[in-house]
């Protein structure tokens, strides 16, 4: 007896393929997180690697990282002068 194909949507497609992407996670990873074979999800993204329909993910990541670094680094510089303030605001009521 044979075996029914499973039928994904485009968009399914294109999720899986932007998680992959995206998160960083392994194709086996993410294959077993949504349930399907890992082959056909290398497929995908292989298909969409060799179109250009997916973007590398490396180089935006690489920004988001970059951008998130330099947030860490003002909040830590932004808390560290609101505590200056407030022992000021201290010493002044005093």
């Amino acid at each position: 007896m044979a075996e029914k194909r499973r039928k994904f949507e485009p968009e399914f497609r294109e999720g899986a393929v932007r998680i992959v992407m995206e998160t960083g996670k392994t194709i086996a990873e993410v294959a077993e997180d949504l349930g399907i074979n890992e082959t056909t999800l290398a497929s995908w993204v292989s298909r969409a690697r060799r179109t250009g329909a997916a973007p590398a993910g490396g180089d935006e990541l690489e920004r988001l990282r970059r951008e998130n670094a330099q947030l860490r680094r003002d909040n830590k510089e932004l808390v560290m002068e609101r505590d200056v303030l407030k022992r000021c605001m201290v010493l002044w009521v005093k």
